[in-house]
């Protein structure tokens, strides 16, 4: 079953248990995946889905860090449930200790020696783990694999 109709249907269960908060998560991905739609010319496919919903998750996740530091608790609650209710529709993320190994095989397989040789790495790295790992993680690993 595509994203799409998983998320058409559980926005009808949503609905038919009055569940608002996540009717309202839910929405905003069917709002990314319209857009996506139109702005594509045609349906879009479950990796297209898959990237709006990973920027949708990090809006949330920003959002929430704001709300955070300007003592806004329950504006950041609500960000943060978002997040973890369009987290359910995305694949499962590589831990630390997996996106490290890879690292490492990179570092190996292209001779890189220094902080200087970072951009060599992180290019090839962000096309191999594009959807299954962080950004910020894995450019954070990269640094300390190379600085060590």
């Amino acid at each position: 079953m595509s994203i799409t109709k998983q998320i058409n249907d559980d926005i009808k269960k949503a609905m038919l248990a009055k569940d608002k908060k996540r009717l309202e998560a839910l929405r905003a991905v069917k709002s990314a995946v319209l857009l996506l739609n139109t702005s594509g010319g045609g349906d879009a496919s479950d990796e297209d889905v898959t990237k709006a919903m990973q920027k949708l998750v990090k809006q949330r996740k920003d959002a929430a860090a704001i709300f955070q530091e300007q003592g806004r608790e329950d504006m950041a609650e609500e960000e943060l449930f978002q997040a973890e209710v369009i987290n359910e529709y995305l694949p499962e993320m590589m831990g630390e200790d997996e996106i490290r190994k890879v690292v490492q095989d990179k570092i190996a397989q292209v001779g890189a020696s220094g902080p200087q040789d970072m951009g060599k790495i992180m290019g090839p790295l962000m096309g191999q783990l594009q959807g299954k790992a962080d950004g910020k993680l894995i450019s954070q690993i990269v640094k300390e694999e190379l600085s060590s």
